[in-house]
């Protein structure tokens, strides 16, 4: 396939994915608007306030999947943004650090996520709301071989995405 083929197929995808609906599932409200796709971090129900304001992670002690007192803190601002905010259902991201195999950080991830799921869930969000999934350690968002990046990678994220009633 020609340079200019290429471009062409890569323009026109572009061009239809612009026209694409930016609403919600079942016409609902939009998460996207000229702010970005995190919306306006202003805006109580935003995608970006939840994430700033509320907070959209938990952190975890060295092999831990036990939620500490901060921790709890941050799910119980999660629990109550979320009751408010119904249209959004979530998705809890399970990580480690970098230390350790493969295999048993993908386990601690799940323990992590499900942890965070398990006390959404306790402060009476609906687990047909939510689902979790381990990235162990293939995600981290700090990459070095000390504490202070290790400390970061060890966590539970809470994303959003709309359509909950769906």
């Amino acid at each position: 396939m020609s340079y200019g083929v290429k471009a062409l197929l890569i323009v026109a995808a572009l061009g239809l994915a612009a026209c694409g609906n930016k609403a919600g599932l079942n016409g609902g409200p939009s998460a996207f608007d000229s702010f970005g796709a995190a919306g306006d971090p202003s805006n109580p129900s935003s995608i970006a306030y939840f994430n700033q304001s509320v907070g959209d992670r938990v952190l975890f002690a060295v092999d831990q999947a036990t939620i500490s007192e901060q921790g709890r803190g941050v799910l119980l601002a999660q629990a109550a943004w979320l009751k408010t905010n119904a249209d959004y259902a979530i998705i809890i991201e399970g990580h480690a650090d970098e230390q350790g195999t493969r295999d048993y950080n993908l386990a601690l991830g799940a323990r992590r996520a499900a942890a965070a799921q398990n006390f959404l869930i306790s402060q009476g969000l609906p687990a047909d709301r939510m689902r979790t999934i381990s990235y162990g350690k293939e995600r981290p968002i700090e990459i070095c071989s000390d504490e202070a990046c290790y400390s970061k990678n060890r966590r539970a994220v809470t994303v959003l995405s709309m359509g909950a009633g769906a």
